[in-house]
């Protein structure tokens, strides 16, 4: 038919302008003996190297206090509000702190709780020094508590040696520092072993 003919005309056409330097026995040859695909190989777009976002050093967060209290803010009345949201916080984490909840799950829970906001009194300490020291936990660290006292006095306390003491709603809690040297964002994740006896 007509049509075919103009086909083969176009691309015996369109082939020797491709290949210009190819004979037409060798572009018949091509032709004849295996299909011909065209194709497109668009050029591979370099991919751009997100470049990871470092956070600050441990030495670079010394350097710009990031983590220190200003002496006007350490003040116990201020941070009142935070140990009201804690125990709301608590209550929650625990369904209510009911008469009849289970020791066990409550302390559980406790342990892998956020401490920031929760009033805790150093009952026992290898330093005696130590013992009776009662305030608002405002930040804390694998191996220490801050806390801040009703007298405004900011204090450093080592969880180390030291037993800790909360209370909510009439439930006591005892925390044992030397098992307790965790970051607040490792212990979430970490299983707690009940232990029968456990020493400072």
């Amino acid at each position: 038919p007509q049509g075919s003919e103009k086909a083969k005309t176009f691309v015996h056409g369109f082939l020797k302008r491709s290949m210009p330097k190819m004979k037409d026995e060798a572009i018949q040859d091509m032709l004849s003996r295996k299909a011909v695909v065209l194709e497109h190989y668009p050029k591979k777009k370099q991919k751009e190297k997100r470049k990871k976002t470092k956070g600050f050093t441990a030495k670079q967060r010394r350097e710009l206090r990031l983590f220190e209290i200003e002496p006007e803010q350490q003040r116990y009345a201020i941070f009142l509000p935070l140990h009201e949201l804690w125990k709301q916080y608590i209550r929650d984490l625990c369904h209510g702190l009911k008469p009849d909840a289970q020791p066990h799950m409550i302390q559980g829970k406790l342990l892998k709780a956020d401490l920031h906001g929760a009033i805790v009194t150093v009952t026992k300490s290898k330093c005696p020094s130590y013992v009776g020291i009662t305030g608002i936990i405002l930040q804390e660290f694998k191996h220490v508590f801050k806390i801040i006292t009703k007298e405004d006095k900011l204090k450093v306390v080592p969880k180390l040696n030291n037993v800790f003491s909360l209370e909510l709603d009439g439930f006591i809690s005892y925390i044992y520092g030397s098992k307790f040297l965790l970051r607040a964002s490792e212990r979430s994740a970490k299983k707690f072993k009940l232990k029968g006896t456990i020493d400072l």
